[in-house]
């Protein structure tokens, strides 16, 4: 019995493609807090973005199925391409059937366009190759002056609805950290905030910015050793160690006031405003961060091309693109300060190194001899001074 068991584990082990423990959700941000290296991620996210397969990549997994097409082809998305790069096996578009199919915690097999729960097909699709990402991201360029066009009328819409919040700074709430004439550095956990993070550690800890974590964004902070002064977002990312962190909470309402995320935040018993508009939580982010008179606003993780703008897949991406319109100059990207900014010598650190010198000054006196023989010298011409003056005053 223990032979024939040890031969068909030996038998299962050879069988060719990626074996682990699946994990299955239909939004890839919920996946992503529940994903341990090695496991098959089972997904439902039609043009994978970036920042998805970035986390997906950051999570160790062993291989992705996805029940939509990873690429549909209106634009080029980046998320296929970074886990071609990162060796990641992409299983596409095999039918949301799947998640009924299989349970949390089975152990499958990809191999090449087919999932397996142990002998069993669940789901078959297709495989996905550095070549065939390539010459869809081909076909994709292709269709960029369709989706321009309707990011065009999306940008218009938007502006016709929100034209006074972005013109007059209508319905921005008021808030009890004060930001008139401070720098401002907002953080969303998008692309490459942690490298840029750690790039501007001596900026932050030399001018001391207001810090604004968005939604995941307060949790980077936190992770990167910074407390978060104003945490804003839908609430729906964020940790609640961090909402309990004592910053000011600002919560993304819908346009007619409704806000989700507040019953999660005044049950942790945190006191929160609302800040209605349709646009993303980045942007409102900036928008208050403008109207309460900061002198520079810092962005980290955001958005900043039309592709980008494209792979968040929301034709709300446009208010992004108007309110940058609107803070012209005084926004700046984290890659741009990092390069730029040169970190200097502050007060402490000079003193600190006058008293080193000193320091070092004295214990070289201490022990040379020729110090001792003018310290000696010194002594007796101060001891013929002072006889002096008592010769001269008695």
């Amino acid at each position: 019995m223990k032979l024939g068991t040890l031969r068909r584990g030996r038998a299962t082990d050879a069988l060719p493609g990626v074996v682990g423990v699946v994990r299955l959700d239909r939004r890839t941000k919920n996946l992503t807090k529940r994903l341990n290296p090695g496991d098959v991620a089972v997904i439902d996210h039609v043009d994978l973005d970036r920042v998805s397969a970035d986390a997906l990549v950051g999570c160790g997994v062993s291989a992705v199925v996805n029940a939509s097409p990873s690429i549909s082809g209106r634009y080029p998305n980046l998320g296929p391409g970074i886990l071609m790069q990162a060796g990641i096996p992409l299983l596409d578009g095999v039918g949301k059937e799947v998640f009924a199919g299989l349970k949390e915690g089975t152990k499958v097999r990809v191999d090449r366009d087919t999932l397996y729960a142990g002998t069993k097909t669940v789901a078959t699709g297709a495989e996905q190759t550095e070549s065939s990402v390539a010459e869809a991201m081909v076909e994709a360029r292709a269709g960029l002056s369709t989706q321009l066009e309707a990011f065009a009328a999306n940008t218009m819409e938007y502006m016709k609805r929100e034209r006074a919040l972005l013109l007059d700074g209508v319905g921005v709430p008021e808030i009890k950290t004060p930001i008139e004439g401070k720098h401002v550095l907002i953080v969303v956990r998008g692309y490459d905030y942690k490298e840029d993070l750690v790039a501007l550690r001596p900026y932050i800890r030399e001018y001391r910015p207001v810090l604004i974590g968005v939604d995941g964004g307060a949790d980077a902070l936190r992770e990167a050793g910074f407390k978060p002064h104003i945490i804003i977002g839908d609430m729906d990312s964020v940790s609640d160690t961090v909402l309990r962190c004592g910053a000011e909470v600002v919560v993304h309402a819908y346009s007619d006031g409704r806000a989700p995320g507040l019953a999660r935040v005044q049950d942790l018993g945190v006191e929160a405003v609302t800040f209605p508009a349709a646009g993303t939580s980045e942007d409102i982010a900036m928008l208050l961060a403008d109207e309460r008179g900061a002198s520079l606003i810092v962005a980290v993780g955001t958005h900043a091309t039309l592709v980008e703008f494209l792979d968040k897949g929301r034709a709300g991406m446009a208010s992004t693109f108007l309110t940058r319109l609107r803070l012209g100059g005084k926004l700046v990207d984290a890659k741009g300060v990092s390069r730029l900014y040169r970190p200097r010598i502050s007060n402490s650190a000079l003193f600190l190194l006058v008293i080193a010198a000193l320091v070092a000054i004295v214990a070289a006196l201490a022990v040379s001899t020729a110090s001792l023989t003018w310290l000696e010298i010194l002594r007796d011409a101060w001891d013929d001074f002072t006889f002096w003056l008592e010769d001269l005053f008695s």
